[in-house]
Protein backbone atom coordinates (compact mmCIF):
# COMPACT_ATOMS: atom_id res chain seq x y z
CA UNK A 1 0.00 0.00 0.00
CA UNK A 2 1.20 3.50 -0.87
CA UNK A 3 -0.04 6.70 0.76
CA UNK A 4 0.91 10.32 0.18
CA UNK A 5 1.98 12.31 3.24
CA UNK A 6 2.29 16.09 3.14
CA UNK A 7 4.19 18.11 5.71
CA UNK A 8 2.84 21.63 5.45
CA UNK A 9 3.94 24.80 7.19
CA UNK A 10 3.79 28.57 6.85
CA UNK A 11 7.42 28.49 8.03
CA UNK A 12 10.34 26.19 7.25
CA UNK A 13 8.37 22.97 7.71
CA UNK A 14 11.11 21.49 9.89
CA UNK A 15 8.83 20.85 12.87
CA UNK A 16 6.07 19.24 10.80
CA UNK A 17 8.59 17.16 8.87
CA UNK A 18 10.49 15.97 11.95
CA UNK A 19 7.45 14.99 13.97
CA UNK A 20 5.64 13.65 10.90
CA UNK A 21 8.50 11.36 9.94
CA UNK A 22 8.69 10.06 13.50
CA UNK A 23 4.99 9.19 13.40
CA UNK A 24 5.01 7.61 9.95
CA UNK A 25 8.09 5.49 10.72
CA UNK A 26 5.91 3.43 13.07
CA UNK A 27 3.96 2.02 10.09
CA UNK A 28 6.46 -0.28 8.42
CA UNK A 29 3.90 -2.03 6.22
CA UNK A 30 2.96 1.15 4.36
CA UNK A 31 5.03 2.98 1.75
CA UNK A 32 4.71 6.74 2.16
CA UNK A 33 5.44 9.25 -0.58
CA UNK A 34 6.56 12.18 1.54
CA UNK A 35 6.18 15.76 0.31
CA UNK A 36 7.22 18.85 2.28
CA UNK A 37 5.51 22.13 1.45
CA UNK A 38 7.17 24.98 3.38
CA UNK A 39 6.23 28.66 3.39
CA UNK A 40 2.56 28.16 2.57
CA UNK A 41 2.00 31.69 3.84
CA UNK A 42 -0.75 33.11 1.65
CA UNK A 43 -4.11 32.02 0.26
CA UNK A 44 -2.86 31.39 -3.29
CA UNK A 45 -0.13 29.05 -2.07
CA UNK A 46 -2.64 27.28 0.13
CA UNK A 47 -4.97 26.69 -2.81
CA UNK A 48 -2.07 25.39 -4.92
CA UNK A 49 -1.17 23.01 -2.10
CA UNK A 50 -4.75 21.73 -1.93
CA UNK A 51 -4.73 21.09 -5.68
CA UNK A 52 -1.52 19.08 -5.38
CA UNK A 53 -2.84 17.14 -2.41
CA UNK A 54 -6.09 16.28 -4.18
CA UNK A 55 -4.25 15.12 -7.29
CA UNK A 56 -2.11 12.83 -5.15
CA UNK A 57 -5.17 11.43 -3.40
CA UNK A 58 -6.82 10.75 -6.76
CA UNK A 59 -3.73 9.00 -8.08
CA UNK A 60 -3.34 6.75 -5.03
CA UNK A 61 -7.03 6.09 -4.44
CA UNK A 62 -6.67 7.06 -0.78
CA UNK A 63 -6.98 10.37 1.06
CA UNK A 64 -3.61 11.99 1.63
CA UNK A 65 -2.12 12.43 5.10
CA UNK A 66 -1.49 16.05 6.13
CA UNK A 67 0.72 16.90 9.09
CA UNK A 68 0.93 20.65 9.47
CA UNK A 69 2.05 23.55 11.61
CA UNK A 70 0.04 26.25 9.85
CA UNK A 71 -0.78 29.15 12.19
CA UNK A 72 -2.90 31.46 10.02
CA UNK A 73 -6.59 30.53 10.38
CA UNK A 74 -7.53 31.67 6.87
CA UNK A 75 -4.84 29.48 5.34
CA UNK A 76 -5.92 26.61 7.55
CA UNK A 77 -9.49 26.95 6.31
CA UNK A 78 -8.30 26.35 2.75
CA UNK A 79 -6.00 23.45 3.71
CA UNK A 80 -8.93 21.83 5.50
CA UNK A 81 -10.79 21.49 2.18
CA UNK A 82 -8.22 18.99 0.86
CA UNK A 83 -9.09 15.33 0.46
CA UNK A 84 -6.92 14.26 3.36
CA UNK A 85 -6.68 13.05 6.93
CA UNK A 86 -5.26 16.02 8.83
CA UNK A 87 -3.08 16.30 11.91
CA UNK A 88 -2.71 19.87 13.14
CA UNK A 89 0.32 19.73 15.43
CA UNK A 90 -0.30 23.12 17.03
CA UNK A 91 -3.98 22.42 17.70
CA UNK A 92 -3.13 19.01 19.17
CA UNK A 93 -0.58 20.33 21.63
CA UNK A 94 -1.05 24.06 22.15
CA UNK A 95 -4.68 23.95 23.28
CA UNK A 96 -3.98 21.57 26.22
CA UNK A 97 -0.90 23.64 27.12
CA UNK A 98 -2.93 26.85 27.08
CA UNK A 99 -5.41 25.27 29.46
CA UNK A 100 -2.68 24.03 31.80
CA UNK A 101 -0.67 27.28 31.77
CA UNK A 102 -3.66 29.58 31.86
CA UNK A 103 -2.28 31.69 29.03
CA UNK A 104 -2.96 32.02 25.33
CA UNK A 105 -0.26 31.05 22.84
CA UNK A 106 1.18 33.79 20.63
CA UNK A 107 0.58 31.61 17.53
CA UNK A 108 3.65 33.12 15.90
CA UNK A 109 5.12 31.65 12.70
CA UNK A 110 8.65 30.28 13.05
CA UNK A 111 8.83 30.82 16.79
CA UNK A 112 10.82 27.63 17.36
CA UNK A 113 13.65 28.65 15.00
CA UNK A 114 16.21 31.20 16.08
CA UNK A 115 16.79 34.37 14.04
CA UNK A 116 20.24 34.83 12.56
CA UNK A 117 21.21 37.55 15.04
CA UNK A 118 20.34 35.55 18.18
CA UNK A 119 22.88 34.14 20.62
CA UNK A 120 21.43 30.68 19.99
CA UNK A 121 22.10 30.97 16.27
CA UNK A 122 25.62 32.30 16.73
CA UNK A 123 26.47 29.47 19.14
CA UNK A 124 25.18 26.94 16.63
CA UNK A 125 27.30 28.35 13.81
CA UNK A 126 30.37 28.51 16.07
CA UNK A 127 29.92 24.83 16.94
CA UNK A 128 29.50 23.85 13.28
CA UNK A 129 32.61 25.80 12.28
CA UNK A 130 34.54 24.10 15.07
CA UNK A 131 33.44 20.66 13.86
CA UNK A 132 34.49 21.49 10.29
CA UNK A 133 37.84 22.96 11.34
CA UNK A 134 38.64 19.99 13.58
CA UNK A 135 37.49 17.19 11.28
CA UNK A 136 39.59 14.09 10.67
CA UNK A 137 42.41 14.95 13.06
CA UNK A 138 43.00 18.47 11.76
CA UNK A 139 44.26 21.14 14.16
CA UNK A 140 44.75 18.92 17.20
CA UNK A 141 46.11 22.02 18.94
CA UNK A 142 42.48 23.16 19.32
CA UNK A 143 41.39 20.09 21.29
CA UNK A 144 41.51 22.04 24.54
CA UNK A 145 38.44 23.92 23.30
CA UNK A 146 36.52 20.77 22.35
CA UNK A 147 33.56 19.51 24.38
CA UNK A 148 34.14 16.01 23.02
CA UNK A 149 36.55 14.24 20.65
CA UNK A 150 35.15 11.31 18.69
CA UNK A 151 37.66 8.62 17.74
CA UNK A 152 37.39 5.56 15.53
CA UNK A 153 38.51 3.94 12.32
CA UNK A 154 37.98 5.66 8.99
CA UNK A 155 34.34 5.74 7.77
CA UNK A 156 32.68 4.68 11.03
CA UNK A 157 30.52 7.84 11.24
CA UNK A 158 32.68 10.34 13.12
CA UNK A 159 32.23 13.34 10.80
CA UNK A 160 28.42 13.27 10.38
CA UNK A 161 27.99 12.66 14.10
CA UNK A 162 30.24 15.61 14.96
CA UNK A 163 28.28 17.89 12.65
CA UNK A 164 24.93 16.70 13.95
CA UNK A 165 25.99 17.33 17.55
CA UNK A 166 27.07 20.83 16.54
CA UNK A 167 23.85 21.60 14.66
CA UNK A 168 21.38 20.13 17.13
CA UNK A 169 23.07 20.58 20.49
CA UNK A 170 25.71 23.31 19.97
CA UNK A 171 28.43 20.86 21.05
CA UNK A 172 31.99 21.57 19.90
CA UNK A 173 32.90 18.11 18.62
CA UNK A 174 36.28 17.28 17.09
CA UNK A 175 37.05 13.89 15.58
CA UNK A 176 40.23 11.89 15.06
CA UNK A 177 40.71 8.87 12.76
CA UNK A 178 42.62 6.02 14.41
CA UNK A 179 44.96 4.38 11.89
CA UNK A 180 47.04 1.22 11.91
CA UNK A 181 50.05 3.26 13.00
CA UNK A 182 48.10 4.70 15.94
CA UNK A 183 47.03 1.24 17.04
CA UNK A 184 50.34 -0.53 16.44
CA UNK A 185 51.28 -0.56 20.14
CA UNK A 186 47.71 -0.20 21.45
CA UNK A 187 48.32 3.19 22.98
CA UNK A 188 46.65 6.52 22.33
CA UNK A 189 48.47 9.04 20.11
CA UNK A 190 50.19 11.79 22.09
CA UNK A 191 47.78 14.41 20.72
CA UNK A 192 44.86 12.50 22.26
CA UNK A 193 46.35 11.34 25.54
CA UNK A 194 46.29 14.83 27.03
CA UNK A 195 42.56 15.01 26.34
CA UNK A 196 41.66 11.43 27.26
CA UNK A 197 38.77 12.60 29.44
CA UNK A 198 37.09 14.04 26.31
CA UNK A 199 37.46 10.95 24.12
CA UNK A 200 34.51 8.84 23.02
CA UNK A 201 34.93 5.87 20.71
CA UNK A 202 32.88 4.73 17.74
CA UNK A 203 33.05 1.25 16.30
CA UNK A 204 31.19 -0.56 13.53
CA UNK A 205 30.51 -4.03 12.20
CA UNK A 206 33.45 -4.96 9.90
CA UNK A 207 31.18 -6.22 7.11
CA UNK A 208 29.27 -2.94 7.13
CA UNK A 209 32.54 -1.00 7.21
CA UNK A 210 33.82 -2.91 4.19
CA UNK A 211 30.65 -2.11 2.25
CA UNK A 212 30.95 1.60 3.07
CA UNK A 213 34.63 1.73 2.14
CA UNK A 214 34.00 -0.18 -1.08
CA UNK A 215 31.72 2.63 -2.25
CA UNK A 216 34.64 5.02 -1.81
CA UNK A 217 37.59 2.85 -2.86
CA UNK A 218 36.58 -0.45 -4.44
CA UNK A 219 38.99 -3.40 -4.72
CA UNK A 220 41.46 -1.83 -2.30
CA UNK A 221 43.21 -3.13 0.79
CA UNK A 222 41.49 -0.28 2.64
CA UNK A 223 38.06 -1.76 1.83
CA UNK A 224 38.92 -5.46 2.14
CA UNK A 225 37.10 -7.54 4.74
CA UNK A 226 40.41 -8.70 6.21
CA UNK A 227 41.59 -5.13 6.75
CA UNK A 228 38.26 -4.01 8.18
CA UNK A 229 38.13 -6.91 10.65
CA UNK A 230 41.71 -6.20 11.70
CA UNK A 231 41.10 -2.48 12.29
CA UNK A 232 37.85 -2.96 14.18
CA UNK A 233 39.34 -5.66 16.42
CA UNK A 234 42.34 -3.46 17.18
CA UNK A 235 40.37 -0.29 17.89
CA UNK A 236 37.95 -2.07 20.22
CA UNK A 237 40.90 -3.61 22.06
CA UNK A 238 42.39 -0.12 22.37
CA UNK A 239 39.13 1.26 23.79
CA UNK A 240 39.00 -1.50 26.37
CA UNK A 241 42.64 -1.13 27.31
CA UNK A 242 42.31 2.63 27.74
CA UNK A 243 38.96 2.42 29.50
CA UNK A 244 37.17 4.53 26.87
CA UNK A 245 33.42 4.51 26.45
CA UNK A 246 32.34 3.50 22.95
CA UNK A 247 29.28 2.49 20.96
CA UNK A 248 28.67 0.73 17.67
CA UNK A 249 27.27 2.85 14.86
CA UNK A 250 26.06 -0.20 12.92
CA UNK A 251 22.35 0.09 12.08
CA UNK A 252 22.00 3.32 14.07
CA UNK A 253 20.93 6.66 12.69
CA UNK A 254 23.11 9.72 13.22
CA UNK A 255 20.39 11.09 15.50
CA UNK A 256 20.50 8.00 17.69
CA UNK A 257 24.31 7.91 17.78
CA UNK A 258 24.55 11.54 18.84
CA UNK A 259 21.81 11.25 21.46
CA UNK A 260 23.38 8.13 22.94
CA UNK A 261 26.73 9.89 23.18
CA UNK A 262 25.10 12.83 24.97
CA UNK A 263 23.48 10.44 27.43
CA UNK A 264 26.63 8.35 27.98
CA UNK A 265 28.88 11.35 28.58
CA UNK A 266 26.46 13.58 30.45
CA UNK A 267 27.08 16.43 28.01
CA UNK A 268 24.36 19.07 28.13
CA UNK A 269 22.74 20.75 25.17
CA UNK A 270 24.24 24.23 24.71
CA UNK A 271 21.38 25.52 22.57
CA UNK A 272 17.93 26.41 23.76
CA UNK A 273 15.34 24.01 22.43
Amino acid sequence: MKRYAFFISDGTGITAETLGNSLLSQFEGITFERVTLPYIDNLDKAQQAVTKINESAANSGFPAIIIDTVVDKNIRTIIDTANAFKIDIFAAFLAPLEQELGEQSSYTVGKSHSPADSTNYRDRIAAVNFALDNDDGARTQHYADADIILVGVSRCGKTPTSLYMAMQFGIKAANYPLTEDDMADLTLPASLRTHKHKLFGLTIDPDRLSAIRTERRANSRYASLKQCYHEVDEVELLYQREGLKFISTTDKSIEEIATRIMAETGLQRRLQS
